[in-house]
């Protein structure tokens, strides 16, 4: 889970151009603004790229993805 975390933290920060992303692994990325929907879908089809797991939009649930714990628990599960 620790290499899906820091995979997805690079990702993060690659799409959002903030440093900062992933420090506190509980924050909301909604909530604090440093994911919109644009950056989610971007974020979203990195992750299916870089994993190699499909999330299907219509499955897609904002609370099931909001902090960078929450988003590797999905893609673990996924994998």
């Amino acid at each position: 889970m620790d290499e899906i975390k820091t995979k997805l933290v690079d990702i993060l920060k690659d799409v959002t151009g903030l440093d900062n992303v992933g420090t506190d692994p509980d924050a909301d990325l909604f909530k604090d603004g440093t994911l919109d929907s644009m950056a989610t879908v971007e974020v979203l089809v990195t992750l299916q790229d870089t994993f190699g797991i499909t999330v299907p939009v219509s499955e897609f649930d904002r609370s099931q993805w909001s902090s960078v714990n929450k988003i590797a628990q999905r893609v673990q599960e996924l994998e």
